[in-house]
């Protein structure tokens, strides 16, 4: 899954990556700890042909059919395998299909010592998107609630040791094919990642999202998983 991530480009370098106009944002706040329930950064197609922009979702999903937002489950991930069938799913992934900007994203890795988390990039370092769905809620009374998912699969070779699924990694190469590609072949691009990844253990203060701050993506060394032997000295 993906549960945390970060996103700490400047607007101008995320217009330039993403091919789209920030003439409306004035600057994007570095953030290290991005976490479910918050509003975060995404590109999806514009009303005009050939036209991206760049908007501010809710991350945890609410199809345009909930009755009640409120009291219903609001998934961060979907899983790739069952995105097009699944009805919660399948109409956004048909029209509404977006971009998520991040450049790192964390998982916990269980151990004897408890669940440690660990940052993954790209090995090159370069930012890149995630796969993701959005949709558009309003109520009776007009109240408007703009979300996003961002989608799964399985883990490839850096992800297996820490865990079974990740998310769905688009490289530039593939941002106008996944917003603007028939459903058959937007499925083709829900695999693993190909290139190389980079994952390093971090500190365990990123378990608190009012944590925010860059020592969150320095390497730490994570706890003993076993007890050292005893000295006698």
């Amino acid at each position: 899954m993906c549960g945390r991530y970060s996103l700490t480009l400047p607007v101008e370098a995320v217009g330039r990556l993403f091919g789209v106009n920030v003439d409306s944002v004035s600057a994007l706040e570095a953030r290290y700890n991005i976490a479910p329930s918050q509003r975060v950064v995404a590109v999806r197609r514009g009303e005009k042909a050939d036209e991206r922009e760049l908007v501010f979702l809710y991350w945890g999903f609410v199809p345009a059919w909930a009755r009640d937002p409120d009291s219903m489950n609001q998934p961060i991930n979907a899983r790739g395998e069952s995105v097009e069938a699944k009805p919660m799913f399948r109409d956004a992934f048909r029209k509404r299909r977006c971009l998520i900007p991040a450049d790192g994203f964390y998982e916990w890795k269980k151990t004897a010592a408890g669940k440690q988390p660990w940052r993954i990039e790209r090995a090159d370092g370069a930012p890149f998107a995630f796969a993701g769905l959005w949709d558009r809620w309003q109520g009776p009374d007009g109240k408007v609630i703009e979300s996003c998912v961002i989608i799964t699969t399985e883990a490839n070779e850096t992800m297996r040791p820490i865990h079974d699924r990740m998310p769905v990694i688009l490289d530039i190469g593939r941002f106008g094919p996944w917003l603007e590609a028939s459903p058959v072949e937007a499925s083709d691009l829900i695999e693993p990642w190909r290139g190389e990844l980079t994952a390093y253990p971090v500190s365990r203060r990123l378990n608190d999202p009012h944590h925010d701050d860059a020592g969150l993506i320095e390497p730490t060394v994570p706890a003993t998983e076993e007890p050292p032997e005893p000295s006698l000295f």
